[in-house]
């Protein structure tokens, strides 16, 4: 693993036959992903991004409550 300004390089994964990857155990133990844990995978022309979904509904959550008020 390479760190930089935080941010990291954790390898290289391989996509198996049944289009799974392994999350490198640097990356889930800075990430706090655990087994059982949801991610959303979010995409465009450049390429691909993971996040916890518990991050993303904080994000939601935050946007709504700027919009009730």
């Amino acid at each position: 693993m390479q760190e930089t300004d935080g941010k990291y390089m954790f390898g290289v994964v391989k996509v198996g036959d049944k289009g799974q990857i392994v999350i490198p155990k640097d990356a889930r133990n800075i990430y706090g992903i655990k087994p059982g844990d949801t991610l959303m995978l979010l995409g465009d022309q450049k390429g691909l991004a993971m996040l916890k979904t518990d991050i993303f509904q904080a994000i939601i959550d935050q946007a709504m409550e700027g919009l009730t008020k």
